[in-house]
């Protein structure tokens, strides 16, 4: 089947969203998410979104403690267009019926996390980028120009490549056509031509075997636009998140909000003894990159497998009014967190990398656009500033959009585009083949690619993923095409990318940290 949109729409979180319900007033958009609807990463999204909302907070004090978190490799232009729409944007939200929390006098109850050096970040409870998803989702489903297409998976960007027409990474000319999607009702792959192509497919967590992030997180659009030959960078900078609930038997790690410690929660030992002043003088509310090192520190020189948050200090009447969902989730694994410790670990949690885009959104490839954690605005530099996330995903889907509508009607659709080569002839007796790579993938990026690394680390990682690599796309080139092989290849590409971008990266910054380039004292 062949459809032609206005606007295409790859994924269906925060960034998919915010584009799709803007573009929907100047054409038609389909919005394809490979699983259900609400199944993102902006729903996990715990902490809330940090903007400039009250003084004695101002612009500039964001701004540096955004440069600060980001090593000062974040892009100061793009910190400052940021920051500075951040109170419209939340505005905007508030218009589409989020419901942030409110003090008695009914102004905004903003909470404080790491990194920041005021009040500053909104939330609903502790489930606020759920909040801000069915909020969205409500609006999405209720506009008629919006077609949401589930549990359909994009499985390429069509560019020239696909008309016979060589290109490659020097090329400063390649174009997006739309993009081949998989359509789990036939079992066959659709061409959804588009004018302009928004991807917002999310992160890459899945890569990592101990993660936050949902079970979609393969990092598909990055590997596309690999694939694409766009331009794609800082892939090494992967942030840990310090805290999520030590319970190995889960998947997904469920999360143990930042905001947390912003209330006062500390981070203690075996013992019960604090000890991240010794690594930090803001304590446990030091940037997550120290945090996390702090942790993994501390857990190689004990031997325990976590350490613990200690909430205890939190005022209980607060714990079940502002985190009321990890009271929940803890007591249900038989831990009441106003009486006793948190255990918890670092598991991946975000890329700081992605994409490469501009000011407005624009990828290196024409009509190709990328919003939310698949792109690298240069707003988070070397490490993302907590709940600073959300906030770019609603300036730069904005922005690509206006950019978007200003030039949607000189641009028209490519008629020669062929359809997807079904070619095939392994059945999927061979699933245990796909699942088994995903493991030892996972195992080398925990292994060799985490939170501290070394040249030997990276070598070793470098040559397994090879071979893991070689495996696969035999296995793909010969395959029927299935979600699953195709996530597969996705994460390898991926994996590849933080590699090869950490061994690249002959110093320790911010996210990235290896043994043998020691930080510089600064």
């Amino acid at each position: 089947m062949q459809k032609k949109v206005d606007f295409l729409v790859i994924g269906s979180g925060i960034a998919g969203l915010c584009f799709a319900l803007k573009a929907a007033n100047y054409g038609k958009v389909c919005m394809v998410t490979k699983a259900n609807i609400d199944d993102t990463s902006t729903r996990y999204a715990q902490g809330g979104i940090a903007a400039v909302i009250y003084q004695p907070d101002t612009y500039e004090k964001h701004i540096n403690d955004t440069m600060i978190a980001g090593d000062q490799l974040s892009d100061r232009h793009i910190v400052e267009i940021t920051i500075r729409e951040s109170t419209d944007r939340i505005m905007e939200l508030v218009e589409w019926g989020v419901d942030f929390d409110k003090t008695a006098n009914g102004k905004f109850a903003l909470a404080k996390e790491g990194g920041h050096s005021e009040f500053r970040v909104l939330h609903h409870k502790d489930v606020t980028g759920l909040e801000i998803e069915q909020k969205l989702i409500l609006a999405a489903k209720q506009h008629d120009n919006i077609e949401i297409l589930e549990r359909h998976l994009a499985i390429e960007i069509i560019t020239q490549h696909h008309l016979g027409i060589e290109v490659n990474r020097q090329t400063k000319d390649i174009t997006c056509y739309g993009s081949y999607v998989y359509n789990p009702q036939t079992k066959q792959v659709d061409t959804i031509l588009a004018k302009t192509t928004m991807m917002a497919t999310g992160g890459i967590g899945t890569v990592y075997g101990n993660t936050s992030n949902p079970a979609i997180a393969t990092g598909d659009g990055i590997a596309m636009v690999y694939r694409a030959k766009g331009s794609v960078t800082n892939m090494e900078f992967v942030q840990f998140h310090p805290t999520v609930l030590y319970n190995p038997r889960e998947t997904p790690s469920f999360l143990i909000t930042e905001a947390m410690r912003g209330a006062g929660a500390i981070l203690k030992d075996a013992d019960g003894v604090a000890f991240m002043e010794k690594y930090d003088p803001r304590g446990s509310l030091a940037p997550r990159d120290i945090v996390a090192r702090a942790i993994d520190n501390e857990m190689k020189q004990s031997g325990c497998d976590h350490v613990y948050l200690d909430a205890t200090v939190i005022d209980k009447n607060e714990i079940f009014e502002h985190f009321p969902n990890i009271y929940a989730k803890c007591l249900s694994i038989g831990i009441d967190i106003t009486k006793d410790f948190i255990p918890v670990v670092p598991a991946a949690h975000y890329s700081c990398g992605g994409i490469k885009t501009d000011e407005w959104g624009r990828s290196s490839i024409h009509n190709l656009y990328a919003a939310g954690e698949c792109a690298c605005t240069g707003l988070h530099g070397a490490n993302r500033l907590a709940s600073n996330s959300l906030l770019e995903a609603l300036v730069f889907s904005h922005r690509a959009c206006l950019n978007a509508v200003e030039n949607i009607n000189d641009i028209t659709f490519c008629d020669n585009v062929p359809d997807w080569d079904t070619k095939g002839t392994v059945l999927n007796e061979e699933m245990v083949l796909i699942t088994q790579t995903k493991k030892e993938l996972q195992t080398v990026m925990c292994n060799y690619v985490g939170i501290v690394r070394s040249n030997l680390r990276l070598k070793r990682a470098l040559d397994r993923l090879w071979l893991l690599y070689s495996e696969t796309e035999e296995l793909y080139k010969k395959s029927i095409l299935s979600p699953e092989i195709c996530e597969l290849r996705n994460m390898i590409n991926v994996g590849y990318l933080i590699i090869k971008n950490a061994m690249e990266r002959k110093e320790s910054l911010g996210l990235h940290y290896s043994l043998d380039y020691p930080p510089q004292k600064k």
